[in-house]
């Protein structure tokens, strides 16, 4: 076979790209409506093209120089980042899920479809054929031997544009970045890899899960009586049977009716409801992966906890050192326990009893930094121990720790210490001043569980933050449900500590945003 000339005689690097004055024009989209129209009037709809690709960019930059040449015609498909005419050839900067690769155009070779390449917008996407090649400075080109035109890119993507000096990011507003989520994926290459990242950790918490016999199932999303949490929930309506329905806030109460049905571990990563404020780590809409075990404990659930966060570290980043912004964070265990009541005092100063009146707990709360307007209502040690915790403490454990021993009023759902009832078995995870995990003891006594779900009726009634009660669930404890240890643990916050994320609207590819007027 003869040598191709054009391979043989390399053309030279690519130039820089073309100015700026396509992005200063403010007749941008009309233009590129008027080219649209003109294709299809001439019969060639870029909407209706067909392309079937079969290779990626990335891949093709590993191929082997002695694969390069006509012999071997590969098909790509991607969107244009950059385009460099010189007359009669110039040079397209093709972006697909991989990554980007250059390509070259010649007259000669494209023949009528020059045409199409001249008139080529950025962000246009297009279907090539072509054969590898390398430029004189030795960068891995695609010959092209076709071009399709397959989607006009109507509206032009942010740029960066450079002004006095300065350098500024045209699509640097969050808002809009979090509206437009589409656009923001195009044009920063390292929110796509984040959210890469976090579907790499999803599966490998799967992985590490099934590996050990614990069963993904999946429960409900609308339930008649909202539970497993003490939170808002969403409220919704089912015409057919005319009853009120409620989001999930937790799918806990079902998961734990596996556990009475047989079943000995079982886990889901389910969807979230909740009906409260949005933060930088709350979204109304979040994703939970949740476990149960039975014939576990809170001990057992330690261990799967370490082992989980350590794992999924490995696998998805390589590495157990992280940065999060200023701190440096070892994954590597072990990771310390502190008892509830000791991290308020080591990080507050103040020295709770659960014996002390309660008027002397709100003035330790004022010293340490709580609002006395925060605490004034606040009936009870162990409420104002939370006010203090959520105030002092949580900012405070930057490294992994587990924080035992939650006291009974705030813990439901927990199974008590035999020698210590006003106490749980119960620990959260904190990492990087957030919470990041929720684990105990299951109360599996139904008579107990009956009197808590009352209390928490009571609190709620009383306009606090309660729960319902679920007599199905009372009932199914009444069958027996082994002595189990439950766990959940926050995805979306996970992956904020994998990918350095500092709002947990930067792991969720839509979060809930205002309505917003399009014109």
């Amino acid at each position: 076979m003869a040598k191709d000339e054009r391979a043989e005689k390399k053309p030279a690097a690519a130039p820089p790209p073309e100015s700026g004055a396509e992005e200063d024009s403010s007749d941008l989209y009309e233009n590129r409506l008027r080219k649209l129209r003109a294709l299809q009037e001439a019969g060639r709809d870029p909407y209706a093209e067909q392309f079937h690709p079969d290779a990626l960019a990335a891949r093709l930059l590993e191929v082997p120089e002695a694969e390069f040449g006509p012999a071997k015609i590969y098909a790509l498909a991607g969107r244009i980042r950059s385009k460099r005419v010189m007359g009669k050839a110039g040079f397209l900067d093709l972006e697909d899920a991989s990554g980007r690769i250059q390509l070259y155009a010649g007259q000669k070779d494209l023949g009528e479809g020059y045409a199409v390449f001249s008139d080529l917008d950025l962000g246009d996407i297009v279907g090539v054929t072509g054969y590898l090649f390398k430029t004189k400075t030795g960068q891995t080109t695609i010959h092209l031997q076709t071009l399709t035109l397959l989607a006009k890119c109507l509206r032009p993507l942010p740029v960066v544009k450079e002004a006095d000096g300065k350098v500024f990011d045209a699509f640097a507003d969050k808002e809009q970045r979090y509206r437009m989520r589409y656009v923001d994926l195009v044009v920063n290459p390292d929110v796509r890899r984040s959210f890469q990242t976090r579907s790499r950790l999803v599966s490998e918490v799967r992985s590490f899960l099934t590996a050990r016999d614990f069963l993904e199932v999946e429960t409900p999303m609308m339930h008649p009586i909202p539970g497993g949490a003490a939170a808002k929930p969403f409220v919704t309506h089912h015409n057919t049977l005319d009853m009120e329905l409620y989001l999930r806030i937790a799918p806990e109460l079902y998961l734990k009716r596996l556990l009475v049905g047989g079943f000995s571990r079982v886990f889901e990563i389910n969807r979230n409801f909740r009906n409260e404020g949005v933060s930088f780590k709350h979204n109304p809409e979040f994703t939970m992966l949740e476990l149960y075990e039975a014939y576990g404990d809170m001990h057992s659930m330690l261990a799967i906890c370490e082992g989980l966060i350590v794992q999924v570290a490995r696998a998805t980043l390589g590495t157990t050192t992280l940065s999060y912004g200023e701190h440096q964070i070892n994954l590597a265990g072990p990771w310390p326990r502190l008892k509830y009541l000791e991290a308020v005092e080591k990080y507050s100063g103040a020295a709770l009893r659960p014996d002390m009146p309660v008027a002397e707990a709100r003035e330790l709360a004022v010293k340490a930094g709580v609002r006395r307007d925060d605490v004034a209502l606040l009936n009870s040690v162990w409420t104002i121990a939370e006010a203090i915790f959520d105030e002092r403490v949580e900012q405070e454990l930057i490294q992994p720790t587990f924080i035992v021993d939650y006291p009974k009023e705030l813990s439901p759902l927990a199974k008590s210490y035999p020698d210590r009832r006003e106490v749980t078995q119960r620990f959260e995870l904190y990492v990087a001043g957030f919470e990041l995990a929720n684990a105990f003891s299951e109360l599996n006594d139904p008579l107990d569980q009956k009197d808590r779900f009352m209390e928490q009726v009571r609190v709620r009634e009383a306009g606090g933050e309660g729960g319902y009660m679920d007599l199905d669930y009372i009932r199914a404890l009444e069958y027996g449900m082994p002595p189990a240890g439950g766990m959940g643990v926050g995805i979306d916050r996970l992956t904020m500590l994998f990918t350095g994320a500092h709002s947990i609207r930067d792991t969720i590819l839509f979060p809930l945003m205002r309505p917003e007027k399009i014109e």
